[in-house]
């Protein structure tokens, strides 16, 4: 289960703030896949580093009961000099977890071939996130966080990236971004709708990604602009 507790972050960019949470309270289901949908610019990859740890909010805190992964898809921990297999090893020790098990579950997923004993630094985006990706399904957590690293491969990596986070989803719950609308609605149960620093929830996620859908296109029905 993670908290958010009078949660406030700002940032500028070119001359401009930009105010991505505005004193937002909310607590995600425990065990649950919940989707977070909003525009691009929303401020949905620095929400999930919040709750990582890796970029602290400007006022409240947030809460992690149990274990929380870091940012699948967000490579940003890795450190380039060292290669692929170095950076497995590095995490592993750090979770606590048997070094050569997660070494060969991370080399054989990742189908990074010789690749993965060459530096980070000589990596493609998309082989930075698989990884990342990689990585994260070799250690049980109980939550995940998932942003669009579905995304990366082709057909036959992608359609193994859902099947074995679906079998990590059997004990676990996660925090999903995701462009693709179909995979949010294959994976998660619920939904928040990031908007204008404010959260949106819906027990369902087809009400999310409906409201999601209705604010991109500037046509919020009454009963979603009385929540709005």
């Amino acid at each position: 289960m993670i908290e958010l507790r009078n949660v406030w972050k700002s940032y500028r960019t070119d001359g401009v703030t930009r105010t991505i949470a505005r004193g937002i309270s909310f607590t995600f289901p425990a065990g649950e896949c919940v989707a977070l949908i909003g525009r691009n610019g929303a401020g949905k990859s620095s929400m999930l580093r919040m709750i990582a740890g890796t970029m602290r909010p400007d006022e409240g805190e947030i809460v992690a009961h149990g274990s929380v992964s870091f940012p699948v898809g967000f490579a940003g921990s890795f450190h380039g000099d060292l290669t692929g297999a170095q950076n497995t090893r590095f995490v592993a020790r750090v979770y606590g977890v048997d070094t050569e098990e997660m070494l060969d579950f991370t080399r054989d997923f990742s189908q990074l071939g010789a690749h993965f004993h060459l530096p980070v630094n000589t990596y493609s985006s998309g082989m930075k996130s698989r990884l990342a990706f990689a990585i994260s399904m070799a250690i049980p957590f109980d939550t995940y966080l998932i942003d669009e690293v579905t995304a990366v491969g082709d057909a036959s990596f992608k359609a193994r990236s859902e099947a074995i986070l679906r079998e990590r989803l059997e004990s676990g719950g996660a925090v999903v971004v995701s462009h693709s609308m179909q995979l949010l609605e294959r994976l998660c149960t619920s939904g928040v709708v990031l908007d204008r620093g404010r959260f949106f929830y819906y027990p369902r996620v087809a009400r999310a990604i409906e409201h999601h859908e209705k604010l991109m296109r500037g046509q919020l029905p009454p009963w979603m602009r009385a929540r709005a």
